[in-house]
């Protein structure tokens, strides 16, 4: 009894040392913000962009690290004979000038990190309507960045303080909690034994027989087994399944790699709740990178590849443990899975 109010007592002195932040995306009329697990938020205009982009991202804590970029592009590259983005930028209808000596200013890529100047660059536009290009379709809707940005305030808890973007006040930075510990899972077995040609053929026979007596509606044509070497003694068996318009449903299976085989289903399960309220997720367009020894899933929201859910998971010697979530619910042609904002990271 005596350790468990000790324990108690520590937590509560410390909370953001043991606890993680849970994850959020919201969305403000025209800005996305996402904040992952560690309190690192990101946000950015979405909507009719025409390839016009503002990403603003900041950490969690007492230091103000933060950066903002501007951006004209996408998944495809503007043309050669696009000019520079800078000297066209317009607030409203009044031309918006940057400070040459605190961005980095590229043809068609603008950022800082300097704090002082996001946060007088945030106080120009906030109010207003929408940052657009002379003689460009670009435009940055600013309709919800007000909103978008109250709520990374609250989000980081710095309502009230110094560091805080809206609603400022006289409490020092140091009232700001700090970022959750990062959390780590350990990578088991990185140089497996590889598969002998006789562990190969037999593992994928049983791939075959597991195909076979499972309930799947893809044509068995298309169907394919899928063997990978996990530790010296297990190994990673998926099979296509399903399969709709750009998405492949499939099953994994955990297999002993002596006989008689001994397996048992890969069921992967979230340590948070998404949007769409379910821990379980469903092994989509399911891979094995052979390099980082981690099981991905990519769930694509159209063919374009845009949007969707990208997750990858290590195996700890028992089961898969999540190590990345990235999520885009917006299918606007902006950014590709390695991209797309981050809900949950580890070491």
């Amino acid at each position: 009894m005596r350790y468990r109010v000790l324990l108690a007592l520590i937590l509560g002195l410390f909370p953001t040392t043991f606890l993680w932040a849970a994850p959020v995306q919201r969305s403000f009329s025209d800005w996305q913000v996402t904040c992952n697990n560690q309190n690192f938020c990101v946000a950015r205009n979405t909507g009719a962009h025409f390839g016009l982009v503002m990403t603003l991202g900041r950490s969690a804590g007492a230091h103000t690290d933060a950066a903002l970029r501007i951006d004209l592009g996408g998944r495809e590259p503007p043309s050669a004979k696009e000019p520079p983005l800078a000297p066209r930028l317009k607030l409203d209808n009044t031309s918006l000038t940057l400070a040459a000596d605190r961005w980095q200013i590229t043809p068609w890529h603008l950022m800082t990190a300097h704090a002082a100047t996001i946060t007088a660059f945030l106080q120009t536009i906030q109010d207003a309507q929408a940052i657009s290009l002379r003689d460009g379709k670009g435009t940055i809707s600013l309709v919800g960045l007000k909103a978008a940005l109250l709520f990374i305030d609250a989000q980081q808890k710095r309502v009230g303080s110094e560091t805080a973007w809206i609603k400022k006040g006289d409490d020092p930075p140091l009232s700001v909690p700090p970022a959750p510990a990062l959390k780590e899972v350990a990578l088991v077995n990185p140089t497996p034994t590889p598969l002998t040609h006789e562990e190969l053929n037999d593992l994928l026979d049983y791939g075959n027989w597991r195909m076979n007596n499972s309930q799947c509606s893809l044509d068995p044509g298309r169907r394919e087994v899928r063997v990978m070497a996990l530790t010296d003694d297990k190994a990673l068996l998926i099979i296509d399944c399903e399969a709709g318009a750009y998405n492949t449903v499939d099953l994994a299976w955990l297999v002993s790699r002596e006989k008689p085989f001994a397996s048992h289903p890969v069921r992967l399960r979230l340590p948070f709740t998404p949007a769409n309220g379910s821990n379980d997720l469903e092994l989509m367009n399911a891979s094995f990178d052979e390099k980082r020894r981690e099981l991905t899933t990519l769930a694509k929201g159209r063919g374009l590849t845009d949007c969707g859910v990208m997750t990858r998971w290590r195996f700890n010697g028992q089961r898969f443990n999540l190590v990345r979530y990235a999520e885009e619910p917006n299918c606007d042609s902006w950014h590709g899975p390695d991209a797309w904002p981050t809900l949950w990271v580890t070491r």
